[in-house]
């Protein structure tokens, strides 16, 4: 992980903990592009975590858009998730 990498998800860490007390429901929010088996790829990375899950295509369907629900119990559960799913190709964090 880069050093603007690491510094970014520092922060995120921090303003997490400010303003949530653990365990919160968190959102998470995803575009990937609507190819190869990147969505499964991202349900499966919350796959046994009681989240819910909703998917919505782009108008033309090149993209496909990822709202997760789901219980984390603290900052750094949060910060590894968006490192596992930053693995997918073309994968957008909001």
């Amino acid at each position: 992980m880069d050093n603007k990498t690491k510094e970014f998800y520092d922060r995120l860490k921090v303003e997490l903990d400010m303003s949530n007390t653990w365990p919160s429901i968190y959102l998470f929010k995803f575009i990937v592009p609507t190819v190869d088996d990147n969505i499964a790829r991202v349900e499966a990375a919350f796959d046994c975590m009681g989240a819910v899950i909703n998917t919505r295509k782009s108008k033309t369907g090149k993209f496909t858009s990822i709202s997760i629900d789901v219980t984390m119990k603290d900052s750094q559960e949060i910060v590894d998730k968006y490192l596992e799913v930053s693995t997918i190709e073309g994968i957008v964090s909001l």
